[in-house]
């Protein structure tokens, strides 16, 4: 099993900048990259960005790619997500997940292990 804990959530004003990170424990061997998503009140979970432990990394779109970086520690246990310029409608509780299988994967239901989530909260 693989465990994931999300942290640096918070509550920022529209413009400003957070860091999110997550760290994997347990059998960290067996995942090949981590993700982030996101779940606003009323929406569904929706893929933000993730990263392979070889490097690959895949953004949901140009908004986030613009403004969002995911990364990785060079222990391959913890991934960061820093997202600059944010705004009130990406106020959410955002996930961290990991997965097994080879290859960039964007689909919610390929992540095997998920964390709690954390919550962040952008006020205008």
């Amino acid at each position: 099993q693989v465990q994931l804990v999300e942290s640096g959530g918070g509550l920022v004003q529209a413009g400003d900048s957070l860091r999110l990170s997550c760290a994997a424990s347990g059998r960290t061997a067996s995942i090949n990259a981590m993700g982030w998503f996101r779940q606003a009140p009323g929406k569904e979970r929706e893929f933000v960005a993730t990263i392979t432990w070889r490097g690959d990394i895949q953004y949901s779109g140009d908004s986030v790619k613009d403004r969002f970086t995911i990364s990785r520690d060079n222990t391959k246990t913890t991934v960061y997500l820093q997202m600059n310029s944010l705004n009130p409608e990406e106020t959410a509780v955002y996930y961290c997940a990991a997965y097994s299988i080879p290859g960039v994967v964007t689909g919610l239901g390929e992540y095997r292990y998920w964390g709690q989530g954390t919550q962040v909260t952008i006020s205008s």
